[in-house]
């Protein structure tokens, strides 16, 4: 089996570890307050088992570094959505919609096309001390940008996540090529040493930005996350790894029809994620309302409380418009009043 075959093989087994593990994640970020500390995830045994499918998926995409180049592995990391589609809807209990096979097909073809001109032969070059501390300077810069404080939290934590993780797929390359290609340098030295150190941090920060952007759903981070993800470590392996594109002009046009149609498909996803997260929090919030009044989740009340209407308010910028109960005061006369 040639090198090509197999890094396509392994990109596959890890992109389901990391879509399982996404999902896993997902749902315990819906049952964590948005307070909720570090420490406080370390003691759930749901954290530890996305920690671990995180950890093979990992494994086994520096296992397909090995034998494939950057500009081939990185974009298969796009079928981690495409796996995690059929995973949510059945966790959520539904069927998978036809938006999400349209996003489905469109990504699988966009994939198929730049599957045509990645360079298939196996990495040589590494990076060198001075170009790994500017990759992690740079990282490190763009991240705490990232990481300010303003609107849209979640996808600049997605975007943030999915560069940290490119870089450190490009940094995890200079190490498996150093480890079966002693023609790199020597084995141990201060090259490897701050690699792997770099290698570490930015995996862990990937993890911990992920975990933090999937608190406001699935569908969109996930989808940032796998674009920026290929994005950076494709620019990585083009700029300083000596990658390039095979088949001249024509392989050009098809990378970039192909990377076209590969973005559609991954924004359709995560629209029908978006949708199917507002969809459950609205499900919730109704329960929710229900339990308050004492009826039935799912279920409107025979006739109106015994205090008197409720007040409300119209919620809008959802699928459908959603009632949300106002709350009021009560005076020492016993009257309410907003």
């Amino acid at each position: 089996m040639s090198g090509t075959l197999i890094a396509v093989a392994l990109s596959l087994v890890s992109a389901g570890a990391y879509a399982a593990a996404a999902v896993a994640q997902s749902r315990l970020a819906g049952r964590t307050e948005p307070s909720a500390g570090v420490l406080r995830l370390l003691g759930r045994g749901a954290w530890w088992s996305a920690v671990g499918l995180n950890a093979a998926g990992a494994l086994l995409h520096v296992a397909a570094l090995n034998y494939g180049p950057l500009t081939l592995v990185q974009p298969l990391g796009a079928l981690t959505l495409v796996v995690a589609v059929p995973l949510g809807a059945r966790a959520a209990g539904r069927r998978v919609g036809r938006i999400e096979w349209q996003g489905t097909v469109l990504t699988l073809l966009g994939l198929g096309a730049l599957l045509l001109t990645a360079g298939g032969s196996a990495p040589h070059d590494t990076l060198t001390l001075p170009e790994a501390l500017g990759v992690g300077a740079a990282t490190m810069a763009v991240v705490a940008g990232l990481s300010r404080p303003g609107a849209r939290p979640g996808l600049r934590h997605a975007a943030a996540s999915g560069i940290t993780s490119g870089v450190a797929s490009a940094l995890t390359q200079t190490l498996t090529v150093a480890v079966t290609d002693h023609s790199g340098g020597p084995l141990f030295s201060w090259r490897l040493l701050t690699v792997a150190l770099l290698v570490s941090a930015f995996a862990m920060g990937g993890l911990l930005l992920s975990q933090t952007a999937y608190r406001g759903g699935l569908g969109a981070p996930l989808a940032v996350v796998t674009l920026a993800n290929p994005v950076a470590a494709a620019a990585i392996g083009l700029a300083l790894l000596g990658e390039r594109l095979q088949g001249g002009p024509v392989s050009l046009v098809l990378a970039l029809l192909g990377t076209a149609a590969a973005v559609r498909g991954v924004i359709l996803l995560s629209r029908a994620q978006a949708r199917t997260t507002d969809s459950a929090a609205q499900a919730r919030a109704t329960d929710s309302m229900a339990e308050v009044r004492g009826t039935e989740p799912g279920r409107a009340a025979d006739g109106p409380s015994p205090e008197g209407p409720v007040p409300s308010r119209v919620v809008i910028g959802s699928p459908r418009p959603v009632v949300v109960a106002e709350p009021v005061a009560v005076q020492a006369g016993g009257g309410p009043h907003p």
